[in-house]
């Protein structure tokens, strides 16, 4: 390939011990974990000491030839910010980590200032976990909404993965014209395969909006290898907002308990349906600006032994 590659939606942790609406996620042993009332496969079973830690994730990224990674956040994961920054420390050239707020509760806005503090340069919502089963946080709430300025006065950017749908798009569009210079990026590619999820994808419409492709292969498991309809949905989004939009993302670790993380971006460049250029700017070029990557490695290809 003649193009780098970053992934622009992957998680790190070391420990998951949480509650999401009342339901518990924890750390098993053998990759797995109790998941909201069912054990779940969360982690390669090789992984037996169920931490996904940054090390074990840049040999799966030098092997597939990734450059760099953003690392987000999502709420059955945890909180993992004293990590991350860890990690971002170590590690500053590979990883670019988004730190999280718990929007759940009352008060976050004070954990935000720190984040900044602490050199956080993007924060992550999960808002589909704001729309539960008794009650709803909205992203234009007053808190938010002081979050969002702060953010936008120090170019922080704002990470967020919508509820399916268009559920949460009118909400967004009020963001988007309150704060112009905010810079967003909307996960989970719009949660394609669902209904109207369009209407999300058309939100990078604006200047200061991207989208990441996050978990499409778990959104077409169905499907699965190669994908043929995340590619079509790729040329879809494409329409909509242009190429330059859009970001490749893998969600690891939780999609390669199903495929290999090479898997995870290679039918992009195997298929027949994207030009060359469409593939770098999706798999590399577009990221690289966004996030400000300027010193991106080279790797090698390394065979394997079947080869």
């Amino acid at each position: 390939m003649e193009y780098k590659i970053i992934d622009a939606h992957a998680h790190l942790w070391l420990n998951q011990d949480t509650e999401v609406n009342g339901q518990k996620i924890k750390t098993m042993e053998g990759g797995k974990s109790l998941f909201m009332g069912e054990i779940r496969q969360m982690l390669p079973p090789f992984i037996i000491d169920g931490k996904n830690t940054a090390e074990i994730f840049l040999s799966n990224m030098n092997y597939a030839q990734v450059s760099a990674s953003v690392i987000t956040q999502e709420y059955i994961d945890g909180l993992q910010n004293d990590y991350l920054l860890e990690v971002a420390k170590n590690y500053p050239d590979r990883f670019f980590c988004c730190g999280m707020v718990d929007a759940r509760k009352e008060g976050f806005f004070s954990y935000a200032e720190k984040l900044i503090a602490d050199g956080f340069k993007a924060i992550k919502i999960p808002a589909e976990r704001l729309v539960m089963p008794d009650r709803r946080v909205y992203l234009t709430c007053d808190e938010m909404m002081r979050m969002y300025k702060l953010m936008e006065k120090n170019n922080i950017i704002l990470a967020v993965d919508l509820y399916s749908g268009d559920e949460q798009v009118e909400e967004m569009k009020e963001i988007i014209s309150e704060f112009p210079d905010l810079h967003i990026t909307i996960g989970h590619f719009g949660t394609v395969t669902r209904a109207n999820w369009q209407e999300q994808i058309k939100l990078a419409r604006h200047k200061n909006v991207m989208i990441e492709s996050g978990g499409i292969t778990w959104l077409f498991n169905d499907e699965f290898y190669p994908f043929r309809g995340a590619v079509w949905a790729i040329k879809e989004a494409a329409s909509l907002v242009g190429m330059d939009k859009l970001m490749w993302g893998s969600d690891y670790p939780r999609t390669i308990t199903a495929i290999t993380y090479r898997m995870s971006y290679d039918f992009i460049v195997k298929s027949n349906l994207l030009k060359e250029e469409e593939k770098a700017q999706f798999l590399g070029l577009n990221a690289e600006a966004f996030y400000q990557f300027d010193h991106l490695i080279e790797l090698p290809y390394i065979k394997n032994m079947s080869e």
